[in-house]
């Protein structure tokens, strides 16, 4: 079990989220269901909370209520090493959600993703700051990124 797992806290859909992100995801699992108890504030026998985890990283689903929404200030960062993997994430994710900018998506739940090729990294960390900057620029104006036109940006065409 790893130390820390983010906690989301969803508006009675915990289960449904669930559901959607380990569908999403390769090597995922729904792992344990808890329910309320005649003792919690819920429904008894609805779900409490959910236990999931996408890709060996653990995450809890609690059903809390509608006084958090959520928030882009925390966001779900997703590796793609290719742009059919961007493509991919962003299609599901964006189902019934809406896009931002930069790569990032909110999805039909409210939780904010982004979803981001390792080559950008790569890019913005080079030396030549003249490089790294085209490439900071390009993606400014990109909604869901593309790692082509990324890397044109990166060469200077």
């Amino acid at each position: 079990m790893q130390k820390i797992a983010p906690c989301l806290w969803f508006d009675g859909k915990a289960e449904e989220a669930a559901r959607f992100y380990t569908s999403v995801f390769g090597d995922s699992r729904i792992a344990t269901t808890l329910h309320y108890t005649e003792a919690c504030p819920g429904p008894e026998g609805g779900v409490l909370a959910v236990t999931f985890e996408i890709e060996g990283q653990q995450f809890m689903a609690l059903n809390g209520g509608s006084q958090f929404p959520f928030t882009p200030a925390i966001s779900l960062f997703v590796h793609c090493g290719s742009q059919e993997e961007i493509d991919s994430y962003w299609s599901k994710l964006i189902d019934g959600g809406a896009p931002s900018q930069c790569g990032w998506l909110q999805d039909r739940f409210g939780v904010s993703w982004q979803i981001v090729p390792d080559a950008l990294m790569r890019m913005l960390q080079d030396s030549d700051r003249t490089k790294a900057n085209r490439v900071m620029a390009a993606m400014m104006k990109m909604v869901k990124l593309d790692i082509a036109q990324l890397e044109q940006a990166y060469r200077g065409d």
